[in-house]
């Protein structure tokens, strides 16, 4: 009898593991950012979970869609179409990057460090 208690006790243990694993894993996370960068300046920041669509730039431009945890360009006037092509990103380090406008999108976390250190 002690035997399956502690069975179930272990297949409680990895579900509850799962669990938190999935949670912490989530597209975007809770507190994350897509940070806009234009020649190398900050021009913009916005929540990751909340949805939003921005024109960056005029004459040159992209269309920064942010819905669902997730970033994506969805349109842009560049020559090469790389920064839509890129398709949508989630993860924090991820970044999107339109080389004739000189753009750089990028997911942040809440903290803006680094998780873990390696030694």
């Amino acid at each position: 009898m002690k035997q399956h208690r502690n069975d179930l006790l272990l297949a409680a243990a990895v579900l509850l593991l799962a669990a938190a694993v999935w949670f912490f894993s989530r597209p975007g996370g809770s507190g994350a950012w897509v940070v806009v960068t234009v020649d190398g300046q900050e021009t913009g920041r916005y929540a990751l979970d909340q949805d939003w669509t921005v024109t960056i730039g005029e004459a040159d431009y992209n269309v920064l869609e942010i819905s669902g945890g997730q970033a994506a360009v969805v349109e842009a006037n560049c020559g090469d179409h790389t920064c839509v092509r890129t398709g949508w990103i989630s993860q924090e380090g991820e970044t999107i990057v339109c080389l004739p406008h000189r753009l750089v999108i990028r997911i942040q976390g809440a903290s803006g460090e680094l998780d873990v250190v390696a030694r």
